[in-house]
């Protein structure tokens, strides 16, 4: 692998991981998310150290290419993301359509207190 690509993959991974800490640390996402995000930092780290372990993992499954068995792994792990999403919005749902029972009982009790005092 060129030294441009090796120095390019680090930069990226150490980017990555800078970025996920800091949005980490303010609150924008959850431990999970941050997990996830670590763990594609680490997969560029270990493409751009240990390129050869790579080739040959890439070879036993049937891949001919090392980029092929790379873009194959991110493809999983935002499969994994897009999951998590629908998971997260499908309990958001359930909250909120709960959340809006609660309103409206909260308004028809308040309608009949308002009622009862006319």
């Amino acid at each position: 692998m060129p030294i441009s690509l090796t120095i390019t993959l680090i930069a990226v991974a150490l980017f990555l991981i800078i970025l996920t800490t800091c949005i980490l640390k303010k609150g924008r996402i959850s431990e999970k998310y941050a997990i996830l995000w670590y763990s594609v930092s680490l997969i560029l780290l270990l493409v751009a150290i240990f390129p050869n372990i790579f080739i040959v993992i890439s070879k036993k499954l049937g891949f001919d290419v090392m980029s092929s068995l790379i873009i194959g792994i991110f493809i999983g792990i935002l499969l994994l993301l897009v999951m998590a999403q629908t998971v997260m919005i499908a309990g958001q749902k359930k909250k909120t359509i709960l959340l809006i029972q609660e309103v409206s009982l909260l308004k028809k009790e308040l309608d009949n207190i308002k009622g009862k005092k006319s």
